[in-house]
């Protein structure tokens, strides 16, 4: 869907241990350049190494790679800065694999872990603190809101009750008391377990999410005008924007955002409809399951 080119500028806005950037560092070689911003440090780090390889194998150092450690929100301003212009953007929404199946990071109930969930770990405020000190009627909003349970309230309510107690510390005393709040029905079998509507609330606000990429659009939505009307900005024209989202809360904003600017004149459509993982990546990788790629393409002056 990106459709790389040899020499093209590739930017990974969630660069992770660099799985696309390599991919697309076959096709772009040598000639290309490929900017990696992620907020994990380590992760960042791994993922230049094994970039740097696959552009460049005989002189790695050589390699085009450029490094922004930050949030992606803040990728586009730093693009102007240093004056790259972009032929391909993704953006792979969620976590990597190593932090959630990190339990220091607190993003998985299936490991007892401290109730973190920081994507950036300078980031003053973690999941153990909103479950501690909000009320009960933010808890429940917040769960009803970013989570979509159904269950919110009774939720929140089970959290109040616990905490006046003793401090809620780790996730695996999260998930025990979501599970116990949670009415179960004899025989009743779900595909999910009673915790995973609750933590992604808490992930979402702990990292402000869903801002973060309301603000990645806008700024998508300027850089097409701009490569449109033929000014100078960090998107080229004919630049293909790819986002990968996993939930509804995500993939929404992302549909209405392009189809908005698609209205406007200043995208293509290149996906009518969000591209899933097939039968076989999904037995592979069963985090893919629930993954919906969109993907526009800029209209600039010598792309429209």
């Amino acid at each position: 869907m990106l459709q790389p080119q040899s020499g093209q500028v590739f930017v990974d806005c969630t660069a992770g241990l660099g799985g696309h950037a390599c991919m697309v560092a076959d096709r772009i070689g040598p000639s290309g350049t490929i900017v990696l911003n992620d907020m994990d440090e380590g992760n960042l780090s791994r993922a230049e190494e094994a970039v740097r390889v696959r552009m460049n194998p005989d002189d790695p150092q050589a390699a085009k790679v450029v490094v922004v450690r930050g949030n992606f929100a803040d990728l586009p301003a730093e693009l102007n800065t240093r004056g790259i212009v972009a032929d391909m953007v993704l953006a792979d929404l969620g976590f990597a694999s190593t932090q959630v199946d990190d339990p220091e990071r607190g993003l998985s109930f299936r490991h007892s872990g401290p109730l973190d969930m920081r994507m950036d770990r300078s980031n003053p405020i973690d999941a153990s603190e909103l479950v501690n000190t909000l009320p009960e009627k933010e808890i429940g909003d917040l769960i009803k809101r970013y989570g979509e349970d159904r269950h919110g309230r009774r939720i929140a309510r089970k959290i109040v009750e616990a905490r006046a107690l003793a401090p809620i510390e780790t996730t695996d005393q999260l998930a025990e008391l979501i599970r116990s709040a949670v009415p179960f029905t004899k025989g009743q079998r779900s595909s999910i377990h009673p915790a995973t509507r609750t933590f992604q609330a808490l992930r979402i606000v702990v990292n402000d999410e869903l801002g973060s990429l309301e603000r990645l659009l806008r700024s998508v939505g300027v850089g097409a005008k701009k490569a449109r009307s033929g000014e100078m900005g960090w998107l080229s024209g004919g630049a293909r924007i790819g986002i990968i989202s996993f939930h509804s809360l995500e993939d929404r904003p992302v549909k209405q955002s392009f189809a908005r600017m698609s209205e406007q004149g200043l995208v293509e459509l290149v996906t009518r409809k969000p591209i899933g993982a097939g039968e076989q990546e999904i037995g592979e990788n069963p985090r893919s399951r629930s993954a919906k790629l969109r993907v526009c393409r800029v209209l600039g002056l010598t792309a429209g």
